[in-house]
């Protein structure tokens, strides 16, 4: 149907086309001329200046949530869970752990300070999906490259903002995780998406083997200069250490070299014997997305390697090391992911705000006699550290690395590093 539009001009008026008049200041005179144009002419006024929903997020409950898109486009599955940092975006959306996730940020406000490659985790984007309140329309920050949208477009990764993060999250915590179905494409219908959502599960799956290294490779990168806070590094003797990938992130190999080891960084399933053939001074078993009972040859290399070297397990490596020594893990109802967790070291009695990213958990009560537990989360009471000091056993169930308290949790690190020594001193 076409539109009429009205087109109103004020025209100066001709000396000749009216009477002069006997007080020409107090009289004004103006032709109102009116015009129609068809919708064709004037299509572009019906266009509207901002972006509209098209983008949906369905959850295996039956929720519905209507979204705008950012980010790559098309279906994607994956498992929804909520971290509650106020910053770090960048390093969370490089975190190999979040692989099969969609990551929801409780954070309103995400991509105002847009990304830089500097604080990259990992090589690519292991995730499926990021969901935010408000995409910020504009950066600022003297690092910044590029965009967030435009950062996950070049990963295909998908991302909705408009959404309300707030009532899913509630929804999370009640219900625990669940899965959902990302989707821009309006030729599937709400059933079948949630039919997928209905059909996939994550529990059980080795998720491990898709984001490890494939071959093994030194690491020599230190934390920058810029960054680094500890007042004087030591120039003592370095420990060489072999880091299994199930995951790992940069910054954890980085916070090591920063202590004097030389790292050798192998996949995930690098057989045990290969690694007591490099006679390591120690061994890490990094983080690591999904269900560890799901990489049943991870432990069995983590049991090969017990009680043989010093060794360190980090998040998904301390759940294996749970599982090696005869324990039980379990799925929790949604996890533990933020950089706010507040923990306490059982041996001082500290207690460090710590950055943590994991599904799962170690059962302490399933550990044989001998296992410590050194760390529990205040939140739930949950296990957050074990330590074996008759097999040189220790680890925790957050990221030390990640700073968040600023570096509460880096004593770690030391406290390898000082097992190592004692170890090689008594050997």
């Amino acid at each position: 149907m076409a539109t009429a539009a009205i087109n109103l001009a004020l025209v100066k008026p001709s000396p000749f086309s009216v009477p002069k008049a006997q007080n020409p200041s107090k009289l004004r005179v103006f032709t109102l001329r009116c015009s129609s144009a068809t919708a064709n002419a004037v299509s572009d006024l019906s266009e509207r200046p901002w972006k509209t929903s098209d983008a949906r997020l369905v959850l295996e409950d039956g929720s519905i949530w209507r979204a705008k898109s950012f980010g790559a486009s098309g279906t994607q599955v994956g498992e929804v869970v909520f971290n509650t940092s106020l910053t770090g975006y960048q390093e969370i959306i490089t975190d190999p752990s979040y692989a099969g996730q969609f990551v929801l940020m409780t954070n309103p406000q995400i991509g105002n300070t847009g990304v830089n490659f500097d604080d990259e985790e990992s090589r690519q984007c292991f995730l499926g999906g990021l969901v935010i309140r408000s995409l910020s329309i504009s950066t600022s920050n003297y690092r910044c490259a590029e965009t967030l949208g435009d950062y996950l477009a070049k990963r295909n990764i998908m991302g909705i903002y408009d959404v309300d993060t707030r009532a899913i999250t509630r929804r999370l915590r009640q219900d625990g995780s669940l899965i959902g179905v990302l989707s821009t494409e309006e030729t599937k219908t709400d059933e079948e998406l949630l039919e997928m959502s209905r059909s996939w599960d994550i529990v059980g799956v080795d998720l491990i083997s898709g984001v490890s290294c494939k071959t093994p490779h030194e690491w020599v990168d230190k934390t920058n200069s810029e960054w680094e806070f500890m007042s004087k590094r030591k120039d003592g003797e370095a420990f060489r250490v072999v880091a299994y990938d199930f995951g790992i992130k940069s910054n954890i190999l980085r916070r090591l070299a920063s202590y004097g080891c030389k790292i050798t960084v192998v996949p995930s399933t690098w057989p045990a014997s290969e690694t007591l053939k490099m006679k390591p001074d120690g061994v890490l078993f990094s983080n690591g997305p999904g269900d560890p009972s799901a990489v049943p040859y991870a432990v069995e290399t983590v049991k090969q390697i017990l009680g043989k070297v010093p060794v360190f397990g980090i998040c998904m490596g301390h759940q294996l090391l749970g599982l090696a020594l005869g324990g039980t893990t379990f799925k929790m109802k949604f996890g533990h992911h933020g950089g706010n967790h507040p923990v306490r070291n059982l041996r001082t009695g500290d207690v460090e705000i710590s950055a943590q990213n994991h599904n799962y958990a170690v059962d302490p009560k399933s550990l044989p006699d001998g296992v410590e537990v050194t760390h529990v989360n205040l939140n739930d009471g949950s296990c957050a550290g074990l330590a074996y000091p008759a097999r040189n056993i220790m680890s925790i169930q957050y990221h030390p690395e990640a700073s968040p308290g600023p570096h509460d949790s880096d004593y770690a690190f030391r406290e390898f590093i000082e097992l190592m020594k004692r170890v090689k001193v008594n050997a």
